[in-house]
């Protein structure tokens, strides 16, 4: 998808604040500094549209970001992040959940896991939430400019271990560095839609 159009539409907390346009939704989780905002950013072809920060746990909200009047990349607090209190992480929790459980437009969970390291127990747990509740996932594996080419398969298989994935889910090596891995995300959300 060539994208012209982005706007954000609303940062909602609560499903009464949720658009209403009836498009299809993609959630878009991850580990708090797993590079959302770099994916998102790269996905649309913009530099700064989701706020890159340099302090994990920035985002509270749901943000909500309208793409061609086509869909909405919907960019969820990221997990596992220690600095945030107790009760604000299950506030999070509580609204993630809902959003993810509730949502009828809700296509699909792009869920991003860094290709360098195992995903974390925080990342296995998002994995299991989503099967558990027969959620469709794409896993995008990014950073991955950051480690030999020759290396990817070893650090895929890793990925689709330790998440114990479901062959049909697929598994897209991603850099928002060079772009690798956009066209076959763009394809897998289409397919969605």
């Amino acid at each position: 998808m060539i994208v012209h159009n982005v706007e954000l539409v609303i940062s909602a907390v609560r499903p009464d604040q949720y658009p209403e346009d009836g498009l299809p939704e993609f959630a878009l989780a991850g580990r708090s500094n797993v590079g959302k905002s770099s994916f998102i950013n790269k996905m649309i072809g913009r530099k700064s549209m989701a706020r890159i920060s340099s302090k994990p746990g920035k985002t509270q909200t749901l943000n909500f970001y309208k793409i061609e009047e086509q869909l909405f990349y919907v960019d969820v607090p990221g997990y596992g992040y220690a600095k945030v209190s107790k009760t604000e992480r299950e506030a999070w929790g509580k609204m993630i959940e809902r959003y993810i459980t509730d949502r009828e437009q809700l296509k699909a969970v792009i869920q991003i896991v860094d290709l360098r390291h195992a995903p974390s127990r925080d990342d296995v747990a998002m994995y299991d939430f989503m099967k558990h509740y027969g959620i469709p996932c794409i896993i995008i594996a990014t950073k991955a400019d950051k480690i030999p080419k020759g290396k990817w398969d070893k650090h895929k298989k890793i990925v689709r271990e330790t998440l114990e994935m479901d062959k049909r889910d697929p598994l897209i090596v991603f850099s928002s560095e060079t772009g690798l891995g956009k066209d076959a995300a763009w394809q897998e959300i289409e397919k969605r839609m």
